[in-house]
């Protein structure tokens, strides 16, 4: 049990927060500002090849609402609110590249990805937006803190991996919670695709060693034939290959320790919503049936952290509703108190 004590041991001086009042503070979660905080969540509201539901540009700021509502004791993942948590602001340069894409990307969704030209404009746009959040992800690294980047559609993930990847001093794991797993090599002509994140992250980021996806369950037969070649950097847990061990009557820890023992020490999370049962997370830009359950993913969490080092992870494809917003905040809560 947590202790007054305990509580207001790390609070900045002459601050005085009651974690289980409302929300009356600005920062996210209600949080006042802290010196030093360990956990910087960086919003990225970049939507622009989304290629069928818009909305998620829209994401980071729905999970900032919603995270007013969150309770602060979690007997989960601890006080994370402790650590400090900083919400780093929206650039307001993504926000204009986001504008500046939207008319292009349109025009190449609805030509079916032949309007080449257009692609190639928003890949370069989207360029700058991952070195934008890779630089982000370097200077919170660079302060000791860990990064947390909220989207937004999954490609901005990759400025962040693509960061975190050089800076480390070893190879490390990436734990992919996803629909679908990533491994187009260019999707509707879009390069960034995010169909294409975990393409990507192979292709140009060799300091990581690994991907372990889980919850896959929509893919192409070219993603498929990757996975099956790619055994070294690549280990998938199917969905339908994890319900019908479920069904035999396997337990979910028994399946969460095989996905633990194929990642190496050091792990960024990149958990895209819509790997999640819809019902969780509806308004997500590819909503898939099946997917894992909340309690699942958490136990997940739960156990990885106890075992590897979260070093990182993003939240992304959030949609732009209260449902999504506040699911979402609260595995960011988990999240901020598991990583280290």
């Amino acid at each position: 049990m947590f202790t007054k004590k305990e509580k207001s041991s790390s609070l900045t001086p002459n601050t005085h927060f009651d974690p289980d009042a409302p929300a009356i503070n600005e920062g996210i979660f209600g949080l006042p500002p802290k010196k030093d905080p360990q956990i910087a969540v960086i919003p990225v509201p970049w939507e622009a090849t989304t290629s069928y539901r818009r909305g998620t540009r829209n994401g980071p700021k729905r999970l900032f609402d919603a995270s007013m509502q969150v309770d602060l004791f979690d007997i989960d993942s601890g006080p994370a609110w402790q650590r400090g948590i900083e919400w780093s602001g929206i650039n307001p340069i993504i926000e204009e590249l986001c504008g500046r894409a939207k008319a292009d990307s349109v025009r190449c969704i609805e030509s079916g990805g032949k309007d080449t030209s257009a692609a190639l404009r928003v890949d370069l746009l989207a360029e700058k937006v991952n070195e934008i959040v890779a630089d982000s992800v370097k200077s919170h690294l660079g302060k000791k803190q860990i990064p947390a980047v909220i989207g937004g559609e999954h490609s901005v993930s990759f400025g962040a991996i693509k960061a975190f990847s050089d800076l480390s001093k070893e190879k490390i794991g990436i734990l992919h919670i996803d629909a679908h797993s990533d491994l187009r090599p260019c999707y509707e002509s879009f390069k960034w695709s995010h169909a294409s994140v975990m393409h990507n992250v192979l292709e140009f980021c060799p300091n990581v060693g690994c991907i372990v996806q889980v919850g896959i369950r929509d893919l192409g037969k070219v993603e498929f034939d990757r996975i099956k070649k790619e055994k070294n950097r690549l280990k998938t847990f199917f969905d339908s290959k994890l319900a019908k061990e479920l069904a035999r009557g396997r337990s979910w820890l028994s399946l969460v320790e095989e996905v633990i023992s194929a990642l190496p020490k050091n792990i960024w999370i990149s958990l895209d919503v819509d790997g999640l049962d819809p019902a969780y997370c509806p308004e997500t830009g590819t909503p898939v049936p099946g997917g894992l359950s909340f309690r699942e993913l958490v136990i997940l969490f739960e156990e990885v952290s106890k075992v590897r080092k979260i070093s990182g992870f993003d939240i992304v494809e959030i949609g732009d509703s209260e449902w999504d917003g506040n699911v979402a905040a609260r595995l960011l809560y988990k999240l901020c108190g598991w990583a280290k």
